[in-house]
């Protein structure tokens, strides 16, 4: 039986959830949801609270997966994290957004992959 999409995905945030407690962070959540916005992966490091997105690509046929988190899914991971940043009260924490990807087999992270507009 083939995998879906969503199967998929699941798989490689298990992956990159694996990978970040690894790297001695601490996951928090898994696909947090704000309204019609998800997270895939918020995770503690120390005193930073990270957001993160995953993207995949099996193929490599359209891209790099990275390219995918553009302006606009920026904006939506954004609002997300401001209504988490809310909920939980983490006012004045420091937070991050990275994208973790897998590009043909390989896992990348991008740390600080973009930032909150000033």
């Amino acid at each position: 039986m083939s995998e879906n999409r969503r199967e998929r995905g699941e798989r490689f945030e298990d992956a990159a959830a694996r990978y970040l407690e690894r790297n001695g962070y601490t996951i928090l959540h898994r696909q947090w949801r704000a309204g019609r916005y998800e997270i895939d992966l918020i995770a503690r490091h120390g005193d930073i609270v990270t957001f993160v997105e995953v993207k995949a690509s099996t193929t490599g046929s359209f891209g790099h997966p990275a390219a995918r988190v553009d302006q606009r899914k920026q904006a939506r991971l954004i609002a997300a994290a401001q209504a988490y940043v809310n909920e939980y009260d983490l006012a004045g924490c420091d937070l991050r957004f990275d994208v973790i990807t897998f590009h043909r087999g390989e896992l990348e992270h991008f740390e600080n992959a973009f930032t909150l507009p000033e």
